[in-house]
């Protein structure tokens, strides 16, 4: 047991020393095991944060229709897992829900603009790349999120249509603000863009850069090509072709394209061993 245990990623594992969820008795220690409840994001975005406070380290986001594993409750914040990512913190309980509903379609575009009426002029919110939506009614050109709003049609794609290019969802979010523990156009980091890209080609998204860096095959620096991934110690990105690379930097303060040459020597010079190139099966 304690082999297995201390094999098992604590970012991604819903255990603490006092409390753990049902799944993991006899495979992890805890003082005590609760079955999770089901709960679903209910608001544009969220944060996930290390400790149940407001102030506390963005780790990751939740977008609309997600499901979050709620393990423990501790006044208006819940402790548990994204179902989407694995990724476990505590999310404002606010902007949850204990009613799931299935969807039938993910947003594809960066940002939808959410509309009050199927004829309404003015967006009264937004819905970010790979929301889960529940479609209803449509009429001039849009569908109904029932109990959001309005969506367009054309912002709307089947659970099983995809994105051919990960470098091209990439490029969507150049201009997009840095900001730690993002995945949407309103702010991301290097890992969560990286995320976004491949959820819009249908493939898996480690949250993390190590859990990128294992993704796909091996692929050689003189053997790149758009669509492959670059990952170093601390930092991860796209290629956009066989030299430049677009990723989500503090140094530029955002999303930006640029030679790949010019990034490593970056984080070279920051300390950073070479990076592993990758390239995923769509």
């Amino acid at each position: 047991m304690t082999v297995f245990a201390a094999a098992l990623d604590p970012r991604t594992t819903l255990a603490r020393p006092d409390l753990a969820e049902q799944a993991l008795e006899g495979l992890v220690p805890a003082a005590a095991y609760r079955p999770v409840t089901p709960m679903q994001c209910v608001v544009a975005v969220t944060s996930i944060r290390t400790e149940a406070e407001p102030t506390a380290e963005q780790t990751d986001q939740l977008v609309f229709g997600e499901g979050f594993d709620v393990l423990e409750r501790r006044d208006d914040q819940v402790w548990g897992r994204a179902r989407r990512d694995g990724v476990v913190g505590w999310v404002d309980i606010a902007t949850l829900s204990e009613t799931v509903t299935p969807p039938t379609h993910r947003i594809c575009t960066l940002i939808s603009p959410v509309y009050p009426a199927a004829t309404a002029a003015d967006s009264v919110a937004s819905l970010p790349l790979n929301a889960l939506v529940t479609t209803g009614a449509s009429d001039h050109g849009r569908v109904e999120v029932p109990g959001v709003g309005w969506v367009a049609v054309r912002h709307l794609a089947a659970l099983d249509r995809f994105d051919a290019d990960p470098g091209e969802a990439a490029e969507r979010f150049v201009g997009t603000p840095f900001m730690p523990g993002g995945r949407t156009a309103l702010g991301t980091n290097c890992s969560g863009l990286v995320q976004q890209a491949l959820y819009a080609c249908g493939l898996g998204g480690p949250r993390f850069r190590d859990g990128q860096s294992d993704l796909g095959q091996s692929v050689e620096a003189a053997a790149l090509r758009r669509g492959d991934l670059v990952v170093w110690a601390d930092h991860s990105g796209v290629m956009v072709d066989a030299e430049r690379i677009v990723h989500a930097t503090r140094h530029h303060g955002g999303v930006t394209v640029e030679a790949l040459t010019e990034a490593d020597g970056r984080e070279r010079a920051a300390g950073s061993d070479a990076p592993v190139f990758r390239r995923v099966t769509l």
